[in-house]
């Protein structure tokens, strides 16, 4: 998901652009489209944000790998210092 959202924040210059040169023969965007599209970008990088927060483990927190233990994975984990 976060490598789509990465793909997705890359590619989205270029396709406003294309969006721009395709409709601007007939008059360019318009200034809905735009305020929708920013607003877009807007909840995308906030979410970002936010998932990076959820997501982080400490700096000074070591990884635990997962593990098998009788019969069952243990997830990896994040030990404390």
């Amino acid at each position: 998901m976060l490598r789509l959202a990465e793909i997705l924040l890359f590619l989205t210059p270029l396709a406003l652009f294309i969006l721009w040169r395709v409709l601007a023969p007939f008059g360019g965007l318009s200034a809905r489209f735009v305020a929708v599209a920013a607003g877009v970008i807007a909840v995308l990088f906030l979410t970002l944000l936010w998932y990076r927060g959820v997501g982080s483990m400490s700096p000074h927190a070591s990884y635990v790998p997962p593990t098998y233990k009788n019969g069952r994975i243990i997830p990896g984990h994040a030990a404390p210092p």
